[in-house]
């Protein structure tokens, strides 16, 4: 008797989109949130979207504390802590530099790992670029005044990304499909609770400001992650991982178009070789 065996049915749309998607749809979540901190302190927007997110999580994946083994509680809350302490720090970097200078040097920390991970004098090449776009957004001339704590925040929200993709590896092992994510956003809403309700008072309860950091929840974590899930099932991960370095000038683009931030030509060649240097780690990390 022949066994019939049915296809995985195709995506509409080609991983390529799905990525592009993902890419677009968190940068403007990033956008839309700052936009926000003219009513509601970073410190509370950061929450809403931590919160919310966390909440979206638990609905669609339903996981079981229970199931946890108690030998994945250290590494699960570190992953919790790690994921909020990245948000908590990429908004208020935010809040002092334009969102594209922000995530590009954000870019640095999975940068690192991608580069850690391989042992190929080629990325000498791939730092020396991201260092020089460090560089080039150093203010250290008038004619780019960044906000030098804002940049420190930016590169320390990169450092805690760097945890949290090496975390998000071992969690993975312990806990199957998405369950992971939801138990370590469900720990980071908890870790920003007392900030969050101190920072937003009873401005949190404001149904227009609810309704737009639900939003930002939905735009900036359940939709790129069910995207680039989607997306994973049909790519190799190293033409994901080149594909995501475009985020750096995604994140440009939405602050010029949802806030109307412009850049300087520096900070633009400054962008633009921390993506090449992002690419070109993803591309060539681990090769042999």
């Amino acid at each position: 008797m022949t066994k019939v065996i049915k296809d995985i049915p195709a995506p509409k749309l080609s991983p390529n989109v799905l990525v592009l998607l993902s890419i677009v749809s968190t940068q403007l979540g990033s956008a839309i949130a700052k936009s926000l901190f003219e009513q509601l302190n970073p410190f509370a927007v950061v929450f809403l979207r931590v919160g919310f997110a966390a909440l979206v999580l638990l609905i669609l994946w339903r996981p079981n504390w229970r199931a946890v083994n108690r030998s994945a509680y250290p590494v699960l809350l570190l992953f919790g802590l790690a994921l909020a302490l990245m948000n908590l720090s990429f908004y208020l970097a935010i809040e002092r530099v334009p969102i594209g200078i922000a995530v590009a040097l954000e870019f640095i920390g999975p940068l690192g790992v991608a580069v850690c991970n391989s042992r190929r004098w080629m990325d000498a090449l791939w730092v020396g670029l991201a260092a020089l776009g460090i560089i080039l957004l150093a203010p250290i001339t008038s004619d780019l005044s960044l906000d030098p704590t804002g940049i420190a925040l930016a590169l320390t929200a990169g450092g805690f990304w760097a945890a949290y993709i090496l975390l998000s590896a071992r969690v993975g092992q312990a806990l199957p499909g998405g369950t992971g994510l939801a138990w370590a956003m469900t720990l980071g809403a908890v870790v920003l609770l007392p900030v969050g309700l101190i920072a937003g008072g009873p401005a949190l309860l404001t149904p227009h400001l609810l309704l737009i950091g639900f939003g930002v929840a939905l735009l900036s974590s359940a939709l790129p992650y069910s995207l680039e899930l989607e997306a994973l099932r049909w790519m190799p991960v190293r033409v994901f991982g080149v594909l995501l370095s475009l985020e750096p000038v995604a994140a440009a683009l939405m602050g010029f178009l949802v806030l109307r931030e412009t850049l300087a030509l520096r900070a633009m060649i400054a962008i633009l070789l921390v993506t090449i240097a992002a690419a070109g780690a993803a591309r060539f990390s681990g090769q042999r």
